[in-house]
């Protein structure tokens, strides 16, 4: 199975793991690869320069903790993204929602979140 996370499912997966299934985090640990859209580094960052997360570490340092799991990709956002991103016909303001959705999409995964407007939106969803 192909996975993406959405933003809450990368730091439940990497920082808090008691927080998913069991078989949710069987399911993610048994991965040989689970991709997350660069936009999510963003949101984690605009979040903790903002004071609305405290993930016990500088971005810097999470986002190179990151980069040094195997399984793990970290797919930037192209312009292709950001065009799927427009054509979105989906209400939904949040530009990092709406990127990582546009990036499931293109890739034709599974997008793993608890989100509600997520869950509703885009079809295939593994549900954390």
């Amino acid at each position: 199975m192909k996975i993406l996370l959405d933003t809450c499912a990368l730091l439940w997966w990497t920082l808090d793991p008691k927080k998913l299934s069991h078989d949710s985090l069987e399911t993610l640990n048994q991965q040989e690869k689970i991709w997350v859209s660069s936009i999510s580094v963003w949101e984690i960052g605009l979040k903790i320069k903002n004071q609305k997360l405290d993930i016990g570490m500088p971005i810097e340092t999470y986002s190179q903790h990151l980069k040094e799991l195997q399984s793990l990709e970290i797919l930037p956002v192209d312009t292709a993204i950001w065009l799927k991103n427009l054509a979105l016909d989906w209400e939904h303001r949040d530009p990092a929602d709406r990127t990582i959705v546009a990036t499931a999409r293109s890739l034709r995964c599974a997008l793993a979140t608890s989100d509600q407007l997520m869950l509703k939106y885009y079809p295939k969803i593994f549900q954390l």
